[in-house]
């Protein structure tokens, strides 16, 4: 039933932070701000920004005793737009977002609206970093409670394996300190599937030393021309010396000032490398890559916040966007021919598709020691991201996209995805994501902390007991020896 003018008329009234309803003169200009994807245009029936608990409380009582549907917004970076509902009540945490670190205990704690950006700029001073994320204008909030890869998940993990406590606000307006101390299960829930038992309020991380200065190597070739690169990552790349990360893309080449003028736009596939320290052993590392002649590279020195920056520009603020991911065991030639034939056949110069490396310090966590959704054994995360401001454009790799998963599919070890690769995230790709035994836990653990499951617009896990349907048998192709 939709929310009565006048009933949020009144809470607009009354409430102490900042809050907009349809009619608003600012409404359109804090709706546009709050949602990252512009393919998602759905119209909520209040935004209220909270800056205390007491301000959350508040809204969730609201929404409950009105019947209202609630979303969170964190960083508002997410391709699957569950931060927004037609109709719904947003609490926008957009204006909650400090940062504020700890050297002595080597600990950050970050407010809920706070983006990467800023923790990585505290962090940076202090020769400290936690990882995070590619785009620096991604949340915190949401990157960490479903996982949170990035350049340093080789030598730290997950976002989530450096969460080591959080405050929320749950469904009925308790305020909670989490801590494997405290509540080690609902810990336990946070690091995966945290979206799920409360608006997170401030996440605490455990940092590590990391040279603020960073050795990059990134070298490109056609499409056509990648498939002996391609071949030299699947074994090269994990097989790198500890502290040292890889990334790879196929994308069309930047309009960048290292880029000749005669490569921009060209279709094909990016492999970076980026290390930490000797710039000998970084040298090493990457001649295999020049020696199987890029069309161009770029090789430099740069501050490791710059390297979180860099990708910026292919995810503007506003883009239509839509996105599936897979795991694969091996990039095998299949795969690879795939992903060589395929990618010309996108027509955005922004669509890409990222290749992450899942190894190391990601491995070294065991399965079932945190909620995040798929096996911590070596593997490769790749997603497929159709990018465009024009409608019919992205209609179109939408359909890319799709055809690149369904070929794809069949050399997956499992129906599962990082939930924050999928726009398309039901109740279906939830299980699988999770697997029988992960998910049941968790649906106990959300029948204790919202038994009604007002946190329902996100990767959702259904309060109680559920039937897990019975994964699909898929063929794995045998990994080569390192």
């Amino acid at each position: 039933m939709p929310l009565d003018a006048s009933v949020v008329t009144d809470f607009v009234r009354s409430f102490a932070g900042t809050a907009v309803a349809p009619g608003d003169p600012r409404f359109a200009e804090v709706r546009a701000a709050a949602v990252w994807n512009g393919d998602i245009d759905h119209e909520p029936a209040l935004i209220a920004r909270p800056t205390t608990h007491d301000q959350v409380a508040e809204i969730l009582a609201f929404a409950r005793a009105n019947g209202a549907m609630v979303t969170v917004r964190g960083g508002g970076h997410g391709f699957s737009g569950k931060l927004v509902a037609a109709g719904a009540v947003m609490i926008d945490l957009s204006e909650w977002n400090g940062v504020r670190v700890d050297a002595g205990s080597r600990r950050a704690y970050v407010e809920c609206g706070a983006s990467l950006a800023m923790l990585d700029a505290a962090t940076a001073e202090h020769g400290l970093a936690v990882v995070g994320g590619t785009v620096s204008h991604t949340g915190v909030a949401g990157l960490t409670l479903a996982g949170g890869m990035g350049w340093l998940t080789r030598s730290q993990g997950l976002s989530c394996d450096n969460l080591v406590g959080a405050t929320l606000v749950t469904a009925d307006g308790r305020v909670v300190t989490v801590s494997e101390d405290s509540d080690p299960e609902l810990m336990w829930g946070l690091r995966g599937a945290g979206a799920n038992f409360g608006v997170v309020t401030e996440l605490v991380f455990r940092l590590h030393d990391v040279n603020p200065m960073v050795n990059l190597g990134m070298f490109f070739w056609p499409a056509a021309e990648a498939r002996e690169a391609l071949r030299w990552a699947r074994t090269g790349v994990p097989a790198l010396p500890d502290g040292m990360a890889a990334l790879m893309a196929g994308l069309c080449a930047p309009p960048a000032p290292f880029v000749p003028a005669e490569h921009q736009g060209t279709v094909g596939f990016a492999v970076m490398i980026a290390s930490w320290g000797d710039a000998a052993a970084h040298a090493a590392a990457i001649e295999p890559l020049r020696a199987r002649n890029p069309l161009f590279e770029l090789v430099t020195p740069m501050p490791y916040v710059a390297l979180q920056q860099m990708l910026d520009e292919s995810a503007p603020w506003g883009v239509r966007a839509y996105e599936k991911g897979i795991y694969l065991d091996d990039l095998s030639d299949e795969v690879i021919d795939i992903l060589v034939e395929g990618l010309p056949r996108k027509k955005a110069p922004l669509s890409f598709l990222p290749i992450f490396r899942l190894d190391g310090a990601f491995s070294d966590v065991a399965d079932d020691a945190t909620a995040f959704g798929g096996t911590r054994r070596p593997h490769w995360a790749l997603s497929t991201v159709a990018l465009d401001f024009d409608p019919e454009t992205l209609a179109q790799d939408r359909e890319w996209v799709r055809g690149m998963w369904s070929a794809l599919r069949a050399h997956a070890h499992d129906d599962g995805t990082y939930v924050n690769f999928s726009t398309d995230i039901d109740d279906k790709r939830v299980m699988e994501s999770y697997g029988a035994e992960k998910y049941a836990r968790l649906a106990a653990l959300k029948a204790q902390w919202d038994p009604q499951n007002v946190f329902c617009n996100n990767a959702n896990i259904r309060p109680g007991t559920i039937t897990i349907p019975e994964p699909r048998a898929v063929a794995v192709s045998a990994a080569e020896p390192v």
